[in-house]
């Protein structure tokens, strides 16, 4: 039929537009859950007995003429009937041909929802479904996409936040929508009655699984540990961070350590220090370590480095990946 994107599929669906075959592929497991979950809504909205006429069938265990002839009954107490079918990649040459004659000719009283973390298009199956089917790919967010579903989260939970906020929250959370919502969640109840979620919010309550490889990272690059820096920088561009969100993730780590390294000069206590330079309690003793051993003007050198690299990064001076790169063998010299 046709490939949608999300918004698309979205709007489809609030017009009370339904299609009798869906394919929702994609590792984006969080967001394909939602939109199985709206197709069915609105499939099964005038239905009485909802679980009667809702049907899931792991196709690698399940028998696959019973799907079938699941998707071919007729709905009980009238409206349609909904059938989530799953691991449908490797069936038997028999049970693909069955699937496929269904596929060509599907019941109209009937909403059949195939759901894959990935499909083979090369494979005569996955040619049918997507060309039979209302496709719909779930790749997963790039950082800017995360803060735009965020926004819109939080509308939805009552609360807000500014869009600096936004962005560090994405930048601490890392990839994957799931995880995402679970804090969203967290941070739209920590804000209430007012529902502003603020940078205080974030830091007391977020978990800072990106910003631990972030920290990782600028360690490994303050005890000049290429190799391992290395890794980690391409570990986090593969989980999808924005080389520019990057950059000011790693300007920030040497922010604070150039911060803590003059408190410490002064005589600071470890309490004044960590008033100003916000950390989970699991990381300061790692954090004071790495600061007692980094040279005062080495950290200043650092940061005049990284900003002349998210200069050229901006102002597209090669790629960013290389211009990461080049940065991380400069520092580590």
């Amino acid at each position: 039929m046709s490939l949608l994107t999300r918004e698309e599929l979205r709007r489809e669906l609030k017009s009370g537009r339904l299609a009798p075959l869906y394919l929702l592929y994609g590792p984006e497991e969080y967001l394909r859950e939602r939109a199985a979950r709206a197709i069915s809504d609105l499939a099964l909205a005038d239905s009485p007995v909802r679980d009667f006429n809702e049907s899931k069938f792991d196709l690698a265990a399940d028998d696959v003429q019973q799907a079938i002839a699941t998707a071919q009954e007729l709905p009980m107490l009238g409206g349609r009937r909904v059938v989530f079918m799953t691991n449908f990649a490797r069936l038997r040459e028999a049970d693909e041909a069955a699937l496929s004659r269904y596929i060509v000719h599907p019941a109209e009283s009937s909403v059949v929802i195939f759901v894959a973390d990935d499909i083979d298009k090369r494979k005569r199956l996955s040619k049918l479904l997507l060309e039979r089917c209302v496709a719909v790919e779930f790749a997963p967010l790039k950082d800017d996409e995360s803060v735009q579903w965020a926004r819109a989260r939080l509308k939805e939970l009552g609360a807000l936040a500014d869009d600096r906020t936004l962005h560090h929250i994405v930048a601490l959370v890392g990839p994957g929508v799931r995880r995402l919502a679970m804090e969203l969640e967290k941070l739209a109840t920590a804000a209430l009655p007012e529902g502003q979620i603020t940078m205080e919010h974030v830091e007391a309550l977020t978990d800072r699984s990106r910003e631990s490889s972030n920290f990782e990272l600028a360690d490994y690059l303050v005890r000049r540990d290429r190799k391992r820096a290395l890794s980690i920088l391409h570990r986090l561009l593969e989980d999808g961070v924005e080389p520019v969100m990057l950059l000011g993730l790693i300007a920030n780590s040497y922010h604070r350590l150039a911060l803590a390294k003059e408190l410490m000069a002064r005589g600071a206590p470890t309490t004044e220090v960590f008033r100003v330079v916000a950390l989970p309690f699991s990381k300061r003793e790692e954090f004071l370590a790495t600061a007692r051993r980094t040279d005062a003007h080495a950290l200043t050198r650092a940061l005049e480095r990284i900003a002349a690299a998210d200069l050229a990064i901006k102002t597209s001076q090669a790629t960013p990946q290389l211009q990461l790169e080049i940065l991380v063998y400069e520092l580590t010299a």
